[in-house]
Parts: structure tokens; sequence; C-alpha cells
């Protein structure tokens, strides 16, 4: 309750278990909750863990492509752990609530605030999954890191492009391929909204970005869709579900996906 959405309080608590201190990049995936922007795909706890894998995948290595690889493969396994636990990875389906709709968004807040676990889904999942996603991201951590090149990640390169730094471009890097590569809700899209409200925040300390109607992700939505034709599916988009981390380099590597890195990083 006290992080505020979902997404947030998934990064928090896989923070806490990692013994890391990223407050305000806590903060910035606000907008990531109700399934990127509250369109509904991926749920916002997938999100907050990835970044959080990001964030210790950066403390553990300092050689940047094995931090992005750590990063992609332990959000492999988080989000193998989350559709084992509930056949599904979209905030839709878990929910049931459309988030754009104000008054499905109001009565959700009010029963929750009014009966918390009792009757939020949301919570429940949290209770019950955390200690899953913990296992889940250690796991992915003591994996072998399967790749043979320089990685890139198609988060890591749109945010570098509206000016993050190399850490932050790490952090990242796990939404590639729609989160470890599952080709469900473009990551390029959300690393760029997160990086915009991360931007925020460190301009506006102690604020609250409107939830809804924020002009600065309409406006990257907006970039997005004339560049997707309105399709927000990675492998819907790249006509392709990656298989591995080598492939998803290579395909960025040669220009996939470069009309939308640009349009992302442009947006204004």
């Amino acid at each position: 309750m006290k992080c505020g959405t979902c997404s947030s309080a998934m990064f928090h608590l896989l923070n806490q278990e990692f013994d890391n201190l990223s407050e305000t990049e806590e903060k910035a995936c606000d907008l990531l909750a109700g399934g990127v922007a509250q369109k509904g795909h991926q749920c916002g706890m997938l999100w907050g863990a990835s970044l959080a894998v990001g964030v210790e995948s950066l403390k553990r290595h300092s050689d940047k492509n094995h931090a992005i690889a750590s990063s992609i493969t332990a959000s492999q396994y988080i989000v193998e752990s989350f559709e084992k636990r509930t056949k599904t990875v979209n905030c839709r389906d878990i929910s049931g609530i459309d988030w754009e709709n104000k008054l499905d968004f109001a009565l959700y807040m009010a029963k929750t605030i009014l009966q918390g676990f009792v009757y939020s889904p949301c919570f429940k999942l949290i209770d019950k999954w955390t200690p899953e996603a913990i296992q889940a991201a250690n796991k992915g951590f003591a994996g072998k890191k399967i790749y043979s090149k320089n990685c890139i990640s198609c988060a890591s390169e749109v945010v570098k492009k509206m000016g993050a730094s190399e850490q932050e471009s790490i952090i990242v890097s796990g939404f590639a391929g729609g989160i470890g590569l599952s080709g469900n809700g473009c990551g390029a899209l959300s690393a760029a909204i997160w990086y915009k409200m991360l931007d925020w925040e460190k301009k506006n300390t102690g604020k609250n970005p409107a939830f809804f109607n924020n002009q600065d992700v309409k406006s990257l939505l907006r970039s997005f869709y004339i560049q997707t034709d309105s399709e927000m599916l990675c492998r819907k988009i790249c006509g392709k579900q990656f298989e591995s981390i080598d492939e998803h380099s290579d395909y960025i590597r040669s220009g996939g996906c470069k009309n939308i890195i640009e349009a992302l990083a442009n947006s204004r």
C-alpha cells in the first residue's frame, strides 16, 4: 500500500531481498502498473521484478555484457515463474479491471483501501508470488548465461539514446524482447516510460505524476503507435519471438526496431 502500485511494490520487495536501495528508480516504474500505462499487458509486478534483477545484475557484474545477459536470463526465469502461478502474464486477465476507465479504477482502489487483502487479487498475488519470484531470480543468476557476443537489449538502447547512464541502461536490460525475450508487450516502450518518469522524479522530488492523463507517457505512446500501427506485442512487431540473447542482440545490431527506438528517444 505504501509503495502505491504493484510495479513499485515488487521492485521494492526484491530490492530488499538483495539489499539494494533505489527509491527513485522504484517510484519511476509506477506508470508500468496496470500492464504498461494501464493498457492491460504484462502485470506491473513483472516489470518491477525485472528492474530489480537489473539493479542486482549491475551490482554482481562489472562487465556490461555479463550484466545485460544476467538481467535478461533472470527475467526469463521470473516470467516463467509468474506464468506458472497465474497461467497468464497479462494484467487484464488477473485483475479483471479496465484501468483506463476512471470509474473502474476508483472502485477498485476504494475496495482495496477498505478491505485490503480480503478484496484485492493483486495483493493476494504479490503475497503468494514474491517468494517464488526471489527463487526464480536466484535461479537465473546462478544459471549459465548463454551468449557469445556483445549483448544488446532494445530497452537499454532506447534509454541510452534518451540520455540514460550506462548503469540505468543495464537496469532496464531485462525488458528485452517483451521481458526476458517472452515476446509480450514491447520492452523498449516500457523502458522509455520508466526512464521518462525517472527523469521526472529526479526533477520533482516528493511530487506525484498524474497517473491518468500523463502527457509524457501519452506522447511516448503516440510516437510508438505511429511506428507499430498500434501493435503492442513484441513478437508481432518483430515477426518472431527471440530464442536466445544472441538472436535478439543480432536483430537490434542489424537495425531491427531502429525506427521504434528512434521515435521513442525523440518523443517530446
